[in-house]
């Protein structure tokens, strides 16, 4: 038996973006065993992956987690967060090989603060195959997976009745400021839909939620914070096509080969985590030829130029249902 321990602490949309590699470990290697090492509360996000054995959570207590993982006895680590904590459990487990992917972060800083741009043009999930290819493992191009556990599927009988015979999923959630389209343009951009519309997002975005869903009326259901992680991917598994800003739902839609109309603001496509193998009619909406894009790799709490054009310029013509795609 070969045992492999895959690190990637966080967070949402990094993590599924690892399944690719998990499949192809467990399909393409004889006799393995594959674990992984998480945060507690992305736990959830790999409990119902078949392809994994077990699921490690990192310990507030760091020596903890070093014990625990070095019973375990692994043959092989594989580092896909590649951070200083990934470095200390693998400086910890010093007999084990271990493969890390390769962040590019000194490209990732003059793309955002000279706007030079030496990235691939290569998505992060092949970037992330270049990690395991010592092994032999290969792409399977089958894209991404995530795996709902029974008890977090959402009948759709439990919707509103104007939204049981189909709906757009609208992810109006991000971590940062400058990946969220203003409140406005986000119902502006409801209005031109004709379908009915179901606003997912955290318990943290449940208020800019309401103020949409009582813009819009009946044909809006405010989905946010009313449902767990799993739940609300059930919501997106169900939806004819998804609306989404740079964020984790974007990638769990994408395992779903939904058609998904993005939205870019303050990072790029270029960073190679746009939806990977998504559905057929999936596009990228974003404001081209700003001299101030990309300011971060991640966002900000407010516009650092205070104009916010790369969201309060997007063409809201450009946003269709997925009848009209």
């Amino acid at each position: 038996m070969i045992k492999i321990l895959i690190i990637r602490f966080s967070s949402i949309g990094d993590i599924v973006l690892t399944s690719p590699i998990i499949r192809c470990l467990k399909q393409q290697l004889h006799n393995v065993e594959i674990d992984y090492l998480t945060k507690q509360e992305f736990a959830p996000l790999l409990i119902a992956n078949p392809h994994i054995s077990k699921v490690h959570i990192l310990n507030k207590n760091f020596s903890t987690s070093i014990a625990h993982l070095k019973k375990e006895n692994f043959n092989f680590i594989i580092d896909l967060h590649h951070n200083i904590r990934s470095l200390r459990i693998k400086l910890n487990l010093y007999s084990v090989p271990s493969f890390s992917f390769k962040k590019l972060n000194i490209e990732k800083w003059l793309l955002v603060h000279f706007k030079l741009n030496y990235l691939p043009r290569t998505h992060i999930v092949d970037r992330y195959f270049k990690t395991v290819e010592q092994l032999h493992v290969l792409n399977d191009l089958r894209g991404l997976d995530f795996f709902i556990p029974a008890k977090d599927n959402v009948a759709i009988s439990t919707l509103p009745a104007i939204h049981q015979g189909g709906y757009i999923g609208f992810v109006i959630g991000a971590k940062h400021f400058t990946k969220r389209l203003p409140l406005e343009k986000i119902i502006a951009i409801c209005k031109k839909q004709h379908q009915a519309i179901v606003l997912l997002g955290g318990k943290e975005d449940a208020a800019i939620g309401s103020l949409i869903s009582n813009a819009l009326g009946e044909n809006c259901y405010n989905a946010c914070g009313k449902y767990n992680l799993n739940q609300s991917a059930s919501l997106i598994q169900q939806a004819t096509s998804i609306i989404s800003h740079d964020t984790g739902l974007m990638h769990i839609a994408a395992a779903f080969k939904k058609d998904i109309t993005s939205v870019w603001g303050n990072t790029t496509p270029s960073f190679g985590m746009y939806p990977y193998l998504a559905g057929e009619h999936s596009k990228t909406i974003e404001v081209s030829n700003l001299n101030c894009r990309p300011c971060s790799k991640i966002g900000y709490p407010k516009c650092p130029k205070t104009h916010f054009k790369c969201m309060q310029d997007i063409d809201e013509t450009l946003f269709k249902t997925s009848s009209n795609f």
